[in-house]
């Protein structure tokens, strides 16, 4: 346009129309310095805002403007003209540009001070993508605040905050699959980290959308009381499903400034009084709590506490006070962690954990009187102490065998001779790894299920006993190695899991994982999937590249919650592993895992990539 040559002012003003014209026209779309601006004359003043609709980039000058609000015709988003303040949560403000008539012409000024930084913009955003449950919006404010340099942290903390307050219920799967994205982050290419941390905080959004907010119980008005008796008084509410009794013993845990591994055995101990509660959820649940506090960094002044799980700690540490001034994320996190706990279905008041085989009393008779004592375990690591534990060469055999009496005492007597609860919990969620990795195709489809619950209960364990040495852990890992037993049958017949260096066949390791990537693309390519995660190490592959095309395969599709969660399960499986065996297992196992459930329509994918174009500036309506 004639007014897009024109010179700027000394002030930074640019003559852009004449302004009788525009009186005339009512609207015109000017273009100084190359900024599309939609000019409107309304009410005897002329106003100016970016001709990109901040919703989904629909020329505003194509709008229409009565009684002072501009409308976009796309989708009716709806702006107040004079300061572009929108009506609709999901639209988002526009930019307005300062506007002077002088000597009969309209001068705009295309770039005038940022209210506030991009960052406070896009964390406001955020919130509001939180409330409104807006996909749209939560993937724009991602991606323009890891644009703006912004730490991963800070939107993990916002949707940590908003998910434990405002879900009555408690911690569920929109936390979880957070937890899992946060811990993928390290693993991923910049693009997908973006789309990492917009798959966890939607789903948040999702699981907390139409909730009631949770009101919270107070701690107790002491700090003088032990972590060995708040851990009973807390197991005895949750025995009998008293939550608020629950909820006010953990914050008075958090309140008095015991550090994580100390609050971890007080919520480990609970989670593994009755075996499997949940099918695996509430353990998992549980340690991705913890995961996510480690995600987002644990606050000091709840974290200077003893920094024991000793039994005679009396809790007088910095964060102790009669009104419980530990309370925070902290205790909001784990509180939030009481209802799933106390609602929790028992496996041992189930029937396949009684008939035909009655596993309940296997376990009782290691535990003490009942499975919810943890006495004969204690006394087996008090014989074991000293001791230096060696694999037998069987172990794994044993694991996977279908005797649950001698899986039982296999672990009893590791137990015994100085293994330690992570040494076990290594082994049994490697034996749960290879039910995944050799789950047989002619099971129904639900039964993926089966095995992929098992697998994250055990690594759930597994990351348990790294963060404290609770004995009840223990337990937790007998519960993981008689799941895996009951999963043996969905073993038959067995998908051969490739030997190293079976498919040696020299091939570039990118053009295998492109072909990886193009199983997903089609239905049933489950066996072929593994096959060419096998034949990716065979050709010398770096796992690291590796991770990064599973974790872009994972994200670029709409994912469900089991699907997320045994992706992250599988990659801390390998970064824990020790040999070339045992670290491409986990990774075999989850592309097959993949392979079974994609692919999906990718409506996540299509609004990441819109709200990436829009982020750039580019004109989504045209294509």
């Amino acid at each position: 346009m004639e007014s897009d040559a024109n010179e700027a002012d000394a002030d930074g003003f640019v003559p852009v129309v004449d302004a009788a014209a525009l009186e005339s026209e009512g609207r015109k779309l000017v273009t100084p310095e190359g900024t599309a601006i939609a000019l409107f004359h309304h009410e005897g003043a002329v106003r100016a805002v970016d001709n990109r609709c901040p919703h989904m980039g629909f020329p505003l000058s194509d709008g229409t403007v009565e009684e002072g609000i501009l409308t976009c015709h796309w989708h009716h988003a709806r702006f107040e003209l004079s300061c572009g303040d929108t009506f609709d949560p999901w639209a988002d403000d526009v930019q307005t540009y300062p506007v002077e008539i002088r000597d009969g012409t309209v001068h705009v000024d295309p770039n005038p001070p940022l209210d506030r930084p991009p960052a406070e913009h896009w964390a406001d955003r955020l919130e509001s993508g939180l409330q409104e449950n807006l996909r749209l919006v939560v993937a724009k404010s991602t991606i323009g605040l890891l644009d703006a340099d912004v730490d991963p942290q800070d939107p993990l903390t916002t949707a940590l905050e908003f998910g434990t307050q405002y879900r009555e219920d408690g911690w569920s799967s929109g936390l979880t699959i957070q937890g899992c994205m946060a811990n993928l982050l390290d693993s991923l290419d910049e693009d997908d980290r973006k789309r990492a941390l917009y798959t966890g905080i939607r789903h948040v959004a999702a699981d907390c959308a139409g909730q009631p907010a949770k009101f919270d119980q107070p701690s107790f008005s002491t700090g003088e009381v032990s972590l060995d008796r708040l851990r009973s008084w807390f197991r005895d509410c949750i025995e009998v499903r008293d939550q608020d009794g629950a909820e006010r013993c953990l914050r008075t845990a958090v309140a008095a400034g015991y550090d994580d591994a100390a609050l971890a055995d007080l919520v480990f101990t609970a989670a593994t009084d009755h075996p499997y509660l949940s099918t695996g959820h509430t353990l998992d649940f549980a340690n991705k709590a913890f995961e996510s506090l480690d995600a987002v960094g644990w606050p000091d002044g709840g974290r200077v506490g003893t920094g024991t799980t000793d039994a005679s700690a009396t809790g007088t540490g910095a964060g102790s006070s009669a009104t419980g001034s530990g309370d925070g994320l902290v205790a909001d996190t784990l509180a939030s962690l009481v209802e799933p706990l106390a609602t929790a279905t028992r496996s041992d008041e189930t029937s396949s954990w009684r008939q035909p085989v009655d596993l309940v009393a296997l376990l009782a008779d290691v535990y003490g009187d009942d499975v919810t004592e943890t006495s004969g375990i204690e006394s087996l690591v008090e014989a074991g102490r000293g001791e230096s534990w060696d694999r037998p060469a069987d172990v794994r055999e044993t694991l996977l065998g279908d005797d649950p009496a001698a899986i039982v005492e296999t672990l009893t007597d590791a137990i015994r001779n100085g293994a330690t609860a992570a040494d076990l919990a290594a082994e049994v969620t490697r034996a749960a790894t290879t039910r995944v990795a050799q789950f047989g195709t002619a099971n129904e489809f639900g039964d993926w299920n089966t095995v992929h619950h098992t697998f994250t209960y055990a690594n759930a364990v597994h990351q348990a006993t790294r963060r404290t040495d609770a004995v009840a852990l223990y337990r937790g890992v007998f519960d993981a190695a008689l799941s895996v037993y009951l999963d043996r049958f969905l073993n038959t017949p067995p998908a051969p899991i490739p030997e190293p260096g079976d498919n040696e066949t020299g091939r570039d390791p990118g053009d295998v994982r492109d072909d990886l990537l193009a199983t997903f693309d089609e239905k049933g390519q489950v066996n072929e999937a593994g096959r060419l995660v096998a034949e990716y190490f065979d050709c010398g592959g770096e796992p690291a590249d590796l991770q990064r095309t599973l974790g872009h395969g994972l994200l670029r599709e709409d994912a469900g919650f089991h699907t997320l969660q045994n992706v992250e399960a599988a990659f801390r499986q390998h970064s824990l592993a020790e040999t070339d065996a045992d670290r491409r297992l986990p990774l075999v196992a989850t592309a097959r895992y993949m392979a079974a459930h994609f692919p999906t329509n990718r409506e996540a994918e299509q609004t990441f990539a819109i709200a990436a174009r829009l982020n750039r500036g580019e004109r989504v309506h045209e294509g």
